[in-house]
């Protein structure tokens, strides 16, 4: 079964569904001013935060101001889990960029 038949199943909708609003919320998070306390996660070009790599992709915890601008949340405490997660995600990703290096 595909991820899209066990989506459709489980929600009794289609997944395009689940995409769009998938794109609406991101969008929303980007747009309007985050609440207190909180934050969303989105893929920019990383500034060095975090330890990764300057200039690559990477999903990072962000705040908006309601005001087009965003901003990385800094020093967030990751458990060892979430750490070694992200370790793996930066290797994969640091790998794919190597790959197409010559490409660029």
């Amino acid at each position: 079964m595909t991820g899209c038949v066990a989506i459709i199943q489980a929600r009794g909708k289609s997944s395009a569904m689940s995409a769009a609003n998938a794109i609406i919320d991101h969008m929303c998070s980007f747009l309007y001013e985050t609440e207190e306390g909180n934050w969303f996660s989105a893929a920019i070009a990383s500034d060095g935060s975090y330890g990764i790599d300057e200039g690559l992709i990477f999903s990072f915890p962000q705040v908006s101001d309601g005001n087009g601008n965003h901003s990385i949340v800094p020093d967030l405490s990751l458990s060892a889990f979430a750490q070694e997660k992200l370790q793996a995600t930066l290797e994969e990703l640091r790998n794919e960029r190597d790959t197409v290096s010559d490409l660029l």
